[in-house]
């Protein structure tokens, strides 16, 4: 399967300001003309955020952006509860495994053409076709028909039963009209969307700001903040200097950083659980894991999970074992390979290998030894890529850490991954460790655990299985259990070292409400603007 490079563009800062009063505007870009009567007559919610290459939620799952332009159909509210969407009702007809949604009759798109049943299959459509290399691909592959029954009437025939269907119906809708036989990986649409959400694109001032304006033609309300601006700023610590000279007035910032904010009376600083975890891939198509893959129990008992949280994330977290910690299918009884040196070294010698003269192991003449690499602007995983190395070295693993702005996935020996869902216990798991799946970035194949998406290459005919047994249920006992399975494989054949779950901190001036603090983030912390439409700037 083809892989892309991933890339983060550092950008040169770009001059914005608050108004006091209660009123929060932008000023001083070059876009100031395009966004003047805008962002002088209105309120503006400026917030810091990493760089976009384009917006595309058929290609690209994780931009918190996508949430403020697109619709599904379906939704999450504050307890990440499917909900209606574009699609005011559903049935399922069990005996086909088919869906019918039934559309409303009251959106438009923002360029004022209807919403249609042709713009959902086409975007389904997309996702599917393998040319596009969409990464959630394998969240559809069960989908065998797709009848448009009337342009308000669509249903989706599944070869088997999914129960994570409804959730995967949230992503974003594309409108057929404008890119029907277009790229749909470059098309210069991706870099100014239309979509059917509460805000829409004014100016995209690449690699500084993209503004976004309120769709007043919204279907559920005309949003209450008039502009929001998503100001590039890739390093984390550098939002927290511009949250404190009033440059942007929303951002997600470092544990550490956000100690800086707690007595500070113009702030909220609001620590909000996730479903995101951070550990160790191993790109199981390096030949170097391919001789060595037995070591990968030692390098996990090697590291103090809890040193980490204790000193990276300053306990706004938890130590990690798995990918479902936070969801109710969460198996506790696996081998969570909790922190032992010396097990670490015993695992080793156990499997032939010596320890040098220099304090690190080697076998057949090939030093333990392997790089780390960590995407650029990311403080949190360079930190916990850093104690993570150390530790190793501790135990005789020459683990090195590699900070860069592009990742080259087929060629690297491992990364700082992040990954993790909220959602239904399908969702990051089917797709991450399912033979050959979209987001399989490691290669790993297990059979038993399998059946999802795969950065490492990993591979396990167990985990496959399991995976499937458990989409292809809606009982709760027979999910619990083939999740129990699928953990207790994956503990013993890891595609990761599991490191932690995350806290994420967000930093907002405390005139803007509306945060819904209880609600569980996802990968990256991304969905904090699910009810953006509704927030207030006082």
């Amino acid at each position: 399967m083809k892989r892309r490079k991933l890339s983060r563009v550092l950008a040169t800062t770009l001059a914005v300001c608050m108004l006091a009063g209660g009123v929060l505007t932008g000023c001083g870009s070059k876009s100031d003309n395009a966004n003047k009567e805008t962002t002088q007559s209105g309120s503006t919610l400026i917030y810091g955020s990493n760089d976009y290459t384009r917006i595309n939620p058929a290609i690209d799952e994780h931009g918190e952006i996508n949430l403020l332009l697109f619709d599904g159909l379906t939704a999450h509210d504050e307890n990440n509860e499917v909900v209606p969407g574009l699609a005011e009702s559903w049935e399922l007809d069990d005996a086909t495994n088919t869906y019918t949604f039934h559309l409303r009759d009251d959106v438009n798109w923002q360029d004022g053409e209807k919403f249609t049943a042709d713009d959902v299959e086409f975007t389904i459509k997309a996702i599917m076709d393998p040319d596009n290399e969409s990464e959630i691909a394998s969240n559809y592959e069960d989908v065998t028909a797709i009848n448009v029954i009337d342009d308000k009437t669509i249903s989706f025939t599944l070869q088997d039963k999914n129960v994570a269907f409804l959730d995967y119906m949230t992503i974003g809708i594309l409108p057929k009209h404008l890119l029907e036989g277009k790229d749909m990986q470059a098309d210069e649409y991706f870099h100014n969307p239309i979509g059917t959400g509460p805000y829409k694109i004014q100016e995209w001032d690449e690699g500084q700001s993209i503004t976004l304006v309120k769709n007043e033609d919204y279907y559920k309300g005309v949003p209450k903040i008039d502009t929001i601006v998503f100001k590039i700023v890739p390093d984390d610590n550098a939002k927290a200097l511009q949250l404190k000279s009033g440059e942007i007035n929303l951002a997600q910032v470092t544990p550490k950083d956000a100690q800086n904010f707690v007595d500070d009376d113009a702030f909220t600083v609001y620590d909000m659980k996730t479903a995101d975890y951070r550990g160790i891939l191993y790109n199981f198509n390096n030949e170097f894991w391919q001789r060595n893959k037995d070591v990968i129990p030692a390098i996990s008992y090697a590291i103090d999970r809890q040193k980490m949280v204790d000193s990276v994330l300053l306990g706004e977290g938890v130590v990690a074992y798995g990918p479902l910690q936070r969801n109710k299918y969460n198996n506790e009884d696996v081998e969570k390979y909790s922190y032992d040196p010396a097990k670490a070294k015993e695992v080793l010698e156990a499997a032939g290998w010596t320890l040098g003269d220099d304090g690190i192991y080697e076998r057949n003449g090939e030093k333990l030894s392997f790089t780390i690499n960590v995407m650029e602007g990311d403080q949190v995983r360079s930190d916990l890529a850093a104690i993570a190395c150390q530790q190793l070295k501790e135990v005789g693993v020459d683990a090195k850490a590699q900070v860069q702005s592009e990742i080259d996935w087929a060629n690297q020996e491992a990364f700082l991954i992040g990954w993790g869902s909220p959602f239904d216990a399908d969702d990051h798991t089917y797709k991450v460790f399912g033979t050959d799946k979209g987001a399989n970035y490691s290669s790993y194949s297990n059979e038993d655990v399998d059946k999802g998406s795969n950065y490492s290459g990993y591979s396990d005919e167990q985990v496959d299985t399991y995976l499937t047994q458990a989409r292809q249920t809606s009982d709760e006992n027979e999910r619990k259990e083939a999740y129990a399975k699928f953990q207790v494989a994956l503990a013993e054949d890891p595609a990761y070292t599991f490191f932690c779950y995350c806290d994420v901190d967000y930093v907002m001036n405390k005139k803007i409400q509306g945060i819904t603090k209880d609600t569980v983030l996802g990968h990256h912390g991304v969905g904090i603007f699910w009810n953006v439409e509704d927030w207030t700037i006082e």
